[in-house]
């Protein structure tokens, strides 16, 4: 069995490691979503080590922001920012990734200005305001806006695109039995709910070519009643990779991204679920804060690779002690 610190290539990817810093908001962006010095310290002091470095959810469309300083991938104006984000990390030699999200009813008039949009006039189970329905142009247009903002995102040098279906935003929403209501060929069953997302995958496919690296950030569990069971998130998972994506990232909760669940990798059994059916390689997280709970739960052979969040903001030299005391044993 593969080990935390052996390497993995997928595709056009080469991991030097299975430890990937996953994304997390900083609010170190501008008030325009622009890249800022300080956004860009804070991933060069973390990328050293690493396999690969997923940067936190950006918008693709303004009223898709969640709050005020949120990273944003709506404009070529933002393009510049971006790369210079992306030469800083690569002198450490090794991949980035720019995770790419509409917030859906998870925004709000306050910071966008205008309504939420979202699959139904259904507010998140979280609370929220009642969000307006989005029509079938518009649903077109938030295809667009995530096609675009992949393009912007591969000029900007980025090696990988994760487009966010995860924690009570958009694509999640739709997903979801809870949220989705709709009554047209984006509602009902599994595959109309998935739609949006597969429209999605195909536009960035089309935009970016069959090698463009992609992964999908999947919650595959509501971990609420009537919700997203992981039965049917396995399955979404195995239409997700058949349409193009190469890299599946499990979580789940459509609450958000710290569910009430306890243990280190306390995602990983829905990960492991994913992955007997998806055929691609998938990412495990949730709790994990130690090399050895990391090494343990790849050599447990249930994932390919691990995020480890927190603890990395904690320690910006996690991974490279983490590797070092593993060689060390």
């Amino acid at each position: 069995m593969p080990r935390l610190f052996d390497p993995l290539k997928v595709g056009a990817l080469a991991f030097r490691n299975r430890i990937v810093m996953p994304p997390m908001a900083t609010e170190s962006s501008t008030s325009k979503g622009e890249v800022t010095n300080s956004l860009v310290k804070h991933y060069t002091e973390r990328a050293e080590d690493l396999g690969l470095l997923i940067v936190e959810h950006t918008y693709v469309a303004p009223e898709g922001r969640v709050s005020p300083h949120q990273l944003g991938v709506y404009s070529d104006e933002l393009i510049p920012g971006l790369k210079s984000l992306v030469e800083a990390v690569h002198t450490y030699g090794m991949p980035i990734a720019l995770q790419i999200t509409h917030g859906g009813s998870a925004a709000t008039r306050a910071i966008c200005g205008v309504q939420p949009l979202a699959p139904s006039a259904v507010s998140l189970p979280r609370g929220g305001e009642v969000p307006r329905a989005l029509s079938h142009d518009e649903i077109g247009g938030i295809i667009r806006a995530f096609t675009e903002a992949a393009h912007r995102a591969s000029e900007a040098g980025f090696d990988a695109v994760e487009v966010h279906g995860a924690h009570g935003f958009l694509l999640n929403q739709f997903l979801s039995p809870l949220t989705n209501k709709r009554a047209d060929d984006y509602g009902g069953s599994l595959e109309n709910r998935l739609c949006l997302a597969l429209e999605i995958i195909t536009g960035v496919r089309e935009e970016l070519g069959r090698a463009f690296p992609l992964l999908y950030r999947l919650g595959a569990d509501d971990l609420l009643p009537g919700g997203l069971t992981i039965e049917e998130g396995a399955r979404a998972a195995k239409m997700i990779a058949d349409a193009g994506v190469n890299i599946i990232d499990v979580s789940g909760g459509l609450g958000g991204s710290r569910p009430d669940l306890k243990g280190p990798g306390y995602f990983v059994p829905q990960a492991a679920t994913v992955r007997k059916v998806a055929g691609v390689p998938v990412i495990g997280v949730g709790g994990i804060t130690t090399a050895e709970e990391a090494d343990t739960i790849i050599r447990s052979g249930k994932v390919d690779l691990v995020a480890v969040g927190r603890a990395i903001l904690k320690d910006p030299k996690w991974a490279s002690e983490a590797i070092q005391s593993l060689r060390n044993q």
